[in-house]
């Protein structure tokens, strides 16, 4: 018997001071599995029984205080967790799991890269590339169906931009990182879940700056969040959804949640 999966990923940008918006998204959505990033909480007291009362009783945690940090909370169960340092500063940016179905599930919150797109002049630009070319190499050697989910930062396409002309030269959107990340998709011929079914140049973004008083009348966002599937998953990929309502929420993260789901 077919089971459709729901797996839904956001940056909330501090899980606890939003646990109220990560509550309205469960009551919404209901998902099977959600994947947060930027969880900003050791795992001794990440928020767990908000999740635990709502069904959510497998969690696979990887946690910082105050910075980083991620999660899977799960109502079905989670196998061999597993984490990767891809910054290789045991910086908290990857916790994966296998789930029952057979795939691999992975949640990552890649480096923004700070501010000046040169790593000669910004180290933070360096490990950026670099998490990203370990994330590569890893692809390499992927044996088994994949779901990668998480926030990427980097918009690798013109219309993944408000404006490529204005952003070509700001990080997340300057070339050396969308090679960076076209090389990435390529070592494992990564199947992009939100442009098969937001296809370009359609408008799909996920973010947008805090620094903007209005958001929706300048509407300067960024498609920084991504959910990519191996491609013996193609034929199982049913739905996709990018939730922007939810940055009018109260005191919203600056990233919306992504939800897919599979036929498993």
């Amino acid at each position: 018997m077919t089971k459709r999966l729901k797996i839904a990923s956001w940056n909330i940008n501090s899980v606890r001071a939003r646990i109220a918006l990560v509550e309205q998204l469960i009551r919404e959505q209901q998902p099977d599995i959600l994947c947060l990033q930027e969880t900003k909480v050791l795992d001794s007291i990440f928020p767990a029984e908000l999740f635990l009362q709502q069904g959510y009783v497998h969690h696979a945690l990887n946690g910082q205080r105050m910075h980083h940090g991620v999660a899977i909370l799960s109502r079905v169960p989670l196998k061999d967790p597993g984490k990767h340092d891809w910054q290789d500063n045991g910086e908290a940016r990857h916790i994966g799991v296998r789930l029952e179905c057979g795939i691999r599930l992975e949640n990552v919150y890649v480096p923004a890269g700070g501010d000046t797109p040169d790593r000669n002049l910004n180290p933070k630009f360096g490990q950026k590339l670099d998490f990203i070319e370990r994330m590569t190499r890893w692809s390499e050697t992927l044996g088994e169906p994949t779901v990668i989910v998480g926030d990427f930062n980097v918009a690798p396409l013109e219309c993944d931009v408000w404006s490529h002309k204005a952003l070509i030269n700001v990080v997340s959107h300057t070339p050396v990182e969308v090679e960076a990340l076209t090389r990435l998709q390529q070592a494992h011929d990564w199947i992009d879940i939100g442009r098969r079914f937001v296809p370009a140049p359609e408008r799909c973004f996920t973010w947008w700056s805090y620094r903007s008083r209005d958001w929706t009348k300048n509407d300067r966002g960024r498609r920084l969040d991504h959910m990519w599937a191996s491609p013996e998953l193609a034929n199982h990929l049913s739905a996709h959804q990018v939730l922007e309502p939810c940055r009018n929420w109260q005191r919203p993260s600056d990233h919306v949640p992504l939800i897919c789901e599979l036929a498993v």
